[in-house]
C-alpha cells in the first residue's frame, strides 16, 4: 500500500514538474512561414506573419522572429507587443527576450501602457522575474490627467508605481511638481519626493526636501525644510500640511507666518492658516508658545496669548488673543485676560484685569483701549474705563509712590510717550513734591472730581485738580506711612515685562522645550524618505475598481 501512495505521489510531482518545465519553454504559434534552414540567419529559426511567442506568462506578437533555440532567446520584428496578463502591454519597433532571465527588450517608438498610465519613450527594459520595468532613454507618462517627464524611469508591477532618481517634471492643470527623486504610485496618484523640490500652483509655490503629495485630491504633508509661499505670506514649519481645495495649510513644530503686506511675523508650535482667495480675508491661528510680532512706531511689538488669531486683510487687521496675554515692546509692556486689536480704527483693547507699563508708569483698571493714528502710524492715545489706576515710583524717595486714580483715565501720547492724563470722577492722588534743586518739600493729597497731569519724560511734572479740589501737603513726618497709598493701590513692579522673552509664562516654555526635543527626533526620520503611508499603501482596498456588469452570453451545447 505505501509502495502505491508513494507512487502517487511521484506522479504528481512529475506530472508538475514536467508542466512547470512545459510553461517555461518558447512556444510559437500562428506563423505564415518557418524557415528551418537557417539561410537568413545562423542559429535561428524565422517565422514570419501573425508570429506569437509565448513563455511563462509573457505573450510576444510581431511580423516576424528570430528563436535562437539553444540560447532560449526571441528577437522580435516589426509591428511587436508584450503583454503579461493585465499589467503590462508593450508595443515597439523591435524587440529582444531572454527567456533564461525573464528580460525583454524593447525598442522603436515604445509605448507601455500599465493598468493607470502610458509611457512613451524610445527603449524600454522588463524584468519579468523582478516584476520592474525601466528606461533610460528620456520618457513621458501619462497618468489621468497627470504628466510626468523624466529621462529615466523605473517601474514597478506589484506597487503600480514609477521611481524616477533624476530630474522629473510632474504636470496637471492644477499643479507642476519638479523634483530629481520622485516615488509615484500611478493609481492613486500620490507622489512622495525627496531632496529639493517645488510644487508649483497659481494660488502658491511649496518647497520641501521630504514630502508627499496627493496630485487628486491636491493634499500635501512636508516634514523637512518646507515652505507654502501664497502671495503676501510664507509658512514654513518642521511638519507642514496642505489642502488646495479647503484652501488651508497646518504647521507643527518650530512654526514661522510671515505676513509682508502686513508687516506681521507669526510663530509657534501649532499653526493653521485659512485663505479666502475672493475676499481676501485670509485668517492665522497660532497656539504652544504662539507669538505674533508686528511693526508699530518703527518699533517691534511682541505679543503673545495661549491662542492667538489674525485675520482679515491689511486695511481691517484683526488681532485676537486670549488666555494670559503679554506683549511688550522698548517703551511699553502689559498683560490681561485677553486682547483685541482692529487696524480699521486702530483700536487695541485689553479686556480682564489689564495693567499696562509705560516707561515707569504702571497703569491699571477694568478695561483699557489704545487708540492709534491711521496717518501717522503711531500711538495716539489712552483709555483706562472703570477702577482707573496710575502709579509712579518716586525716583528720589526710598519708598515713595505718585498715585492718581479715579474712574476713568484718558492719556495723550507724542513720540510714543505718555505725554498728558485726565483722571475723570471721584479723582485722588498722593505726590511726592520738590523744589528746583531736588530738595524735598513735602507730600500732597488731592480729592477733587478731575486731575490733569503734564508729563516729561514720562514723569509727572505738574498736577492740577478741578471742581471741588481740596489738596494738602504733609511734611514728611506728619504723614502717617499708611496713609501715603491710595485705597486699592497694589504696585506689581517685580511682574513688569522688561524684555521679549518675559512674555512667555513657564507653561509655554515647557511646551517650547517638548517641541524641540520632537524636532530633533524628527530631523533625524527627515534624512530619509518618507515612509509610504498607509492611504497610498490600502488605496486599492478602499478604492475598488467597479464590477464588469456587462452580460456575457452563455455558450450553448451541441445537439448529439
Amino acid at each position: 500500500m505505501k509502495k502505491f501512495y508513494f507512487f502517487i505521489i511521484f506522479l504528481v510531482v512529475s506530472i508538475t514538474f514536467s508542466f512547470a518545465q512545459e510553461k517555461k519553454k518558447i512556444i510559437i504559434e500562428n506563423s505564415d512561414f518557418i524557415d528551418m534552414n537557417q539561410t537568413e540567419i545562423p542559429g535561428a529559426i524565422v517565422f514570419t506573419g501573425n508570429v506569437r511567442v509565448l513563455h511563462n506568462g509573457v505573450k510576444i506578437n510581431c511580423n516576424k522572429a528570430y528563436h535562437f533555440k539553444d540560447e532560449e532567446y526571441i528577437k522580435a520584428f516589426g509591428n511587436v507587443q508584450i503583454n503579461q496578463g493585465d499589467t503590462i502591454f508593450l508595443n515597439s519597433r523591435y524587440a529582444e527576450y531572454d527567456a533564461k532571465i525573464e528580460l525583454a527588450y524593447a525598442t522603436g517608438e515604445v509605448s507601455m501602457r500599465s493598468p493607470e498610465s502610458t509611457l512613451v519613450t524610445d527603449t524600454v527594459y522588463f524584468d519579468k522575474k523582478n516584476q520592474q520595468a525601466f528606461y533610460n532613454s528620456f520618457g513621458t507618462i501619462h497618468n489621468k490627467e497627470n504628466t510626468l517627464k523624466s529621462k529615466s524611469g523605473r517601474y514597478y508591477v506589484d506597487q503600480k508605481k514609477y521611481k524616477f532618481s533624476t530630474a522629473v517634471t510632474v504636470t496637471n492643470p492644477k499643479s507642476t511638481i519638479k523634483t530629481n527623486h520622485l516615488d509615484f504610485y500611478e493609481n492613486s496618484g500620490h507622489a512622495y519626493v525627496f531632496g529639493p523640490s517645488t510644487i508649483t500652483s497659481n494660488e502658491n509655490v511649496i518647497y520641501t526636501e521630504n514630502g508627499f503629495y496627493d496630485t487628486t485630491n491636491d493634499v500635501g504633508k512636508l516634514t523637512k525644510n518646507s515652505k507654502i509661499t501664497y502671495d503676501n505670506k510664507i509658512i514654513v514649519g518642521d511638519d507642514l500640511y496642505y489642502d488646495r481645495k479647503k484652501n488651508y495649510s497646518r504647521g507643527i513644530n518650530n512654526v514661522k507666518i510671515t505676513d509682508t503686506v502686513n508687516k506681521v511675523i507669526a510663530t509657534g508650535h501649532f499653526a493653521e492658516l485659512y485663505r479666502n482667495i475672493e475676499t481676501k480675508k485670509d485668517s492665522m491661528i497660532l497656539t504652544k508658545k504662539a507669538l505674533v510680532k508686528t511693526l508699530v512706531e518703527k518699533d517691534t511689538m511682541f505679543m503673545h496669548g495661549k491662542k492667538i488669531i489674525v485675520s482679515g486683510p491689511k486695511e481691517n487687521r484683526i488681532i485676537r488673543a486670549f488666555n494670559n496675554v503679554r506683549f511688550y515692546k522698548t517703551d511699553m509692556s502689559g498683560k490681561c485676560d485677553s486682547l483685541h486689536s482692529s487696524t480699521k480704527n486702530e483700536l487695541t483693547q485689553l479686556i480682564g484685569k489689564p495693567i499696562l507699563w509705560n516707561n515707569d508708569n504702571q497703569m491699571t483698571g477694568d478695561v483699557m483701549h489704545l487708540i492709534g493714528n491711521n496717518k501717522t502710524e503711531q500711538l495716539d492715545s489712552l483709555k483706562v474705563l472703570n477702577n482707573a489706576f496710575i502709579i509712579q515710583k518716586d525716583s528720589l524717595s526710598l519708598n515713595g509712590y505718585n498715585q492718581i486714580k479715579g474712574q476713568n483715565l484718558y492719556g495723550k501720547f507724542v513720540d510714543q510717550k505718555l505725554k498728558e492724563i485726565d483722571v475723570i470722577k471721584n479723582a485722588e492722588s498722593i505726590y511726592y513734591i520738590y523744589n528746583d534743586r531736588n530738595e524735598f518739600v513735602g507730600i500732597r493729597k488731592s480729592v477733587c472730581s478731575r486731575i490733569n497731569a503734564e508729563m516729561i519724560e514720562n514723569k509727572i511734572e505738574t498736577m492740577t485738580g478741578f471742581n471741588n479740589a481740596e489738596s494738602n501737603i504733609y511734611p514728611e513726618d506728619e504723614f502717617p506711612e499708611n496713609a501715603r497709598k491710595l485705597r486699592g493701590f497694589v504696585w506689581r513692579g517685580d511682574e513688569r515685562i522688561l524684555t521679549k522673552e518675559d512674555i512667555f509664562p513657564a507653561e509655554e516654555l515647557a511646551l517650547d522645550e517638548k517641541a524641540k526635543s520632537e524636532s530633533k527626533k524628527k530631523a533625524t526620520k527627515a534624512e530619509k524618505p518618507m515612509e509610504i503611508l498607509k492611504e497610498t499603501l490600502e488605496y486599492d482596498k478602499k478604492n475598488p475598481k467597479p464590477k464588469d456588469t456587462t452580460v456575457k452570453p452563455v455558450k450553448s451545447e451541441k445537439v448529439k
